[in-house]
């Protein structure tokens, strides 16, 4: 888990007041729609996983690559990261370079694998015993 210092999360609960942040919980409904995932984690954090299909751009590189990979500032964007600090700084990013329909989810990716952990039936349960939630 990264840790960040005091000035970037102040930076960071600034750009959560800018841009919509998607609950964990709307995650799939809107990857079944026609949304663009952007991971903006470093390269090497992707070994713990990320969303199927996202693409990965860094954070760091965002504002450089994001034409060649979506040059339409009306395509619906959401950013994400780990814990939602990095993909609220993106997706804020995203908004000064002209974007206009960029989210990121609240919570980050941690906030969707609790949501898909919670959803998962209990150990040892069958379906129809009354133990799926």
């Amino acid at each position: 888990m990264a840790i960040h210092d005091e000035e970037f999360l102040k930076r960071a609960a600034a750009a959560r007041e800018r841009v919509p942040q998607l609950p964990a919980e709307a995650v799939a409904e809107q990857a079944a729609g026609d949304v663009h995932f952007i991971d903006v984690r470093e390269p090497e954090e992707l070994a713990s996983g990320s969303l199927p299909g996202a693409l990965n751009i860094p954070l760091g590189s965002l504002a450089q690559r994001i034409t060649a990979a979506l040059p339409d500032p009306a395509t619906p964007i959401v950013c994400f990261c780990a814990g939602g600090n990095r993909g609220s700084l993106a997706a804020a990013e995203l908004l000064d370079l002209g974007y206009t329909n960029v989210s990121s989810i609240a919570g980050g990716l941690r906030a969707v694998e609790a949501l898909q952990a919670s959803n998962l039936p209990e150990a040892g349960a069958t379906p129809g015993d009354g133990a799926d939630p």
